[in-house]
């Protein structure tokens, strides 16, 4: 079976975007990518914390850039998403595999202050990609179209959603 190649984009590539990696992967025939566009250079560890308590590996993770994906021996995308609103209006390089681009926005648990309410911001990062993605992996991505892929994979996360999902 032939594994979609799936890269999440976000700004530090060191929670939502690494969240979004882990579960891509953990899905028989897709792999999973991650990348910033200014990456911190290092995973969260409340990002870690939260996928080990799901279930999933978290050795080898790692905050990289985007600029990996667009060399000629990276693996080829079909499909990219960007998870921040920097990422989200920044002009992606040139990513190996003419992949579909669609942003879907995710507020940054980063951002969160309250002690209190950190590991839940993590994990409703976590339970929206979870969402989001499984809605994704019910598409056939072996008969869309590049055009296709993306208007079916934006529609899951309209660029101004009315409600939150």
């Amino acid at each position: 079976m032939k594994n979609h190649n799936i890269l999440i984009v976000c700004t530090g590539n060191s929670a939502r975007s690494i969240i979004g990696e882990v579960i891509v992967s953990s899905m028989p025939g897709f792999k999973g990518y991650s990348a910033g566009t200014l990456p911190r250079g290092e995973v969260h560890p409340m990002a870690e914390s939260v996928l080990r308590a799901k279930g999933h590996e978290v050795d080898g993770l790692r905050s990289k850039s985007w600029t990996e994906f667009a060399a000629e021996d990276a693996p080829h995308m079909e499909l990219v998403i960007t998870v921040c609103e920097n990422a989200g209006h920044e002009d992606c390089p040139v990513i190996t595999g003419d992949p579909a681009i669609v942003h879907w926005s995710l507020p940054d648990p980063l951002q969160v202050e309250e002690m209190s309410r950190i590991r839940a911001a993590f994990e409703d990062t976590y339970e929206t990609l979870r969402k989001r993605l499984g809605k994704l992996f019910l598409l056939d991505f072996n008969t869309l179209s590049k055009q296709d892929l993306k208007t079916a994979a934006q529609a899951i996360q309209p660029l101004k959603p009315s409600v939150r999902n």
